[in-house]
């Protein structure tokens, strides 16, 4: 009777306790796997540079989008040039925040802005989107950088920091 009853609670509990995993994806780029977080909707990349694509669902209905590049060593131009280049798609970004560290022996760069984001391709033209932000993740991992950037409604995004955040920690950190 207790082996049945110990069956039952799990099939019970079972998806209960996946819930939080439902939309989790994992990913890999460069050598190093990624598990998506919660709420976390895999998408079509939109370009060949990209290597993995997400949409991030926003409370208001608005999604941010994050990606995932990977170049190969010494491709992209850096970590400086990449946050340089991302803080220049703001109209004057604020709340610009970059922190480095290290995650076991990797160097890792955090990147954040909010403002007037002005979407579209590096040369072509250009559509303002105010009260958006930027979070970026920069991983010099062992096989060249790679370069995780979400950006959209701010709201959407701040809320995204420490989801971000664990999930290079745990991809990392093994």
């Amino acid at each position: 009777m207790k082996l049945f009853t110990n069956q039952f609670l799990l099939l019970i509990l079972l998806p209960i306790l996946s819930i939080g995993f439902l939309h989790a994806e994992e990913i890999e780029v460069a050598g190093y796997s990624f598990l998506s977080p919660e709420k976390w909707v895999s998408s079509t990349p939109t370009s060949k540079m990209r290597k993995a694509q997400f949409n991030v669902p926003g409370e208001d209905g608005r999604d941010a989008e994050v990606a995932f590049f990977h170049f190969g060593n010494g491709g992209a131009g850096g970590v400086k040039a990449n946050i340089d280049r991302w803080m220049g798609q703001f109209e004057s970004p604020k709340g610009k925040i970059v922190k480095n560290t290290v995650i076991g022996d990797i160097p890792v760069s955090y990147a954040q802005a909010h403002g007037t984001f002005l979407s579209g391709s590096a040369f072509g033209p250009k559509t303002p989107k105010p009260n958006y932000a930027l979070l970026a993740a920069i991983i010099s991992g062992k096989n060249g950088a790679i370069f995780i950037k979400m950006t959209g409604p701010k709201e959407t995004v701040e809320a995204q920091v420490s989801n971000m955040k664990k999930m290079v920690l745990n991809s990392l950190d093994k």
